[in-house]
């Protein structure tokens, strides 16, 4: 049975929810689901701006169809061809064969590697700036490469206000009835899988997202419909800002995460040690995580948050301990910069993890490392201590 909402006069909604996809891209824990959105437009034309996931299709094709009520399907917008939202494309095209295929050139040879059949005939190719009227909407298409394909673009309807905007402020999380974000408690319960969602998926392309959201400046936005997660129509500014802040990889709050990696429990009582000391100088922003336990997706989540990363790390086959030395490959592979760093190592005859922890981080761009690492060799004993002593002095003042 069909299940849609009503977005505007002429736009619907008529995306589904996933609750037992375990992981996004089969990388990402996601506990609480994922959404895959869609949207039609009913006008002179009827239009319908991306499809879905093959997990959610036969919801995806219901509603479709009790929103068409026996129309013809005229147009089908693809801003963005993972199959997450275009798996169903070919289902589509042999229910509807006679619809009009639009995107860019990219679009099409992916079109081409990901199903079989020639769509060109039928397909509509557009360039930057180039528009689509369909009655009384006029639709266009602002590209977006790499955000985060290289085929990405985003689809503004001038009629509506509305952009729709690919996979830019998406978010984890499965949609429960309320499909806008001002019928939620979004910054409660939606904003750290929206960070996680941001930094995971689209982090490493910062520069890509800051070009996008000069072009959309130029746009009277009234609702951002991307293609997972909650739909704003009020506040969008606050969300905006959000991306603004994490695209050019500016810190969202001053605050200290600590991320450590032991294996017998002695690094972690130095970083539990350093925790109480920056809480008794006053410093009350503090997160601590095992990385042996925490998905890296959470830590990179984090990393992006705040504006001071520790990192303390066991030595372990005479390098980094491997859960650490994960997340901090991640932190480079999504190029975190702009961040304050101070390390703690340890090692029973050799420590080595943090000459190789400042290694990595020499490599990022705009990352500070304090001077003063934390050497232990199995246990933290009182010299160590008043190392860490005076380690939170050096947080707590850069703070």
């Amino acid at each position: 049975m069909y299940c849609v909402r009503q977005i505007t006069e002429d736009c619907w909604w008529l995306g589904a929810s996933d609750r037992r996809l375990a992981l996004f891209e089969n990388v990402y824990p996601i506990p609480q689901g994922i959404s895959y959105n869609s949207y039609l437009v009913l006008d002179e034309k009827t239009v319908l701006l991306d499809t879905a996931d093959a997990a959610v299709g036969k919801q995806f094709f219901e509603n479709l169809e009790h929103l068409l009520a026996g129309r013809k399907l005229d147009y089908v917008i693809v801003n963005h061809m993972e199959p997450d939202h275009a798996a169903t494309l070919d289902e589509l095209l042999r229910r509807f064969p006679e619809v009009q295929i639009v995107g860019n050139a990219k679009t099409l040879t992916m079109i081409g590697q990901f199903f079989d059949g020639d769509v060109s005939g039928q397909f509509v190719s557009v360039k930057e700036g180039e528009t689509l009227t369909t009655g009384r909407h006029t639709f266009t298409f602002v590209m977006a490469p790499m955000v985060h394909w290289p085929e990405t673009m985003v689809t503004y309807d001038a009629q509506e206000k509305i952009l729709f905007s690919a996979d830019a402020f998406g978010t984890f999380g499965a949609l429960n009835g309320n499909i806008f974000a001002d019928e939620v408690n979004f910054e409660r319960d939606w904003l750290d899988d929206a960070r996680r969602y941001y930094a995971n998926i689209v982090g490493k392309y910062g520069v890509q997202v800051q070009n996008l959201l000069k072009k959309a400046a130029g746009l009277d936005i009234q609702y951002l419909c991307p293609l997972h997660g909650p739909i704003w129509r009020e506040n969008i500014g606050w969300f905006v800002e959000k991306y603004q802040r994490w695209g050019s990889w500016m810190p969202e709050e001053q605050a200290v995460v600590i991320v450590y990696g032991s294996i017998y429990g002695h690094t972690q009582n130095a970083a539990e040690i350093l925790a109480a000391q920056l809480a008794e100088k006053g410093v009350r922003n503090i997160t601590m995580y095992d990385a042996s336990k925490t998905d890296p997706s959470y830590l990179v989540s984090e990393a992006f948050r705040c504006s001071h990363l520790v990192v303390a790390s066991a030595t372990y086959n005479a390098g980094i301990y491997t859960p650490v030395e994960t997340f901090l490959l991640e932190l480079k592979a999504h190029a975190l910069q702009n961040r304050t760093v101070a390390l703690i190592e340890n090692g029973t005859w050799a420590p080595q993890s943090g000459r190789l922890m400042g290694e990595i981080f020499a490599s990022m761009k705009n990352v500070t490392v304090l001077e003063d690492t934390v050497s232990l060799k199995s246990s933290v004993k009182e010299p160590q201590r008043r190392s860490l002593l005076a380690l939170a002095d050096t947080l707590a003042q850069t703070l």
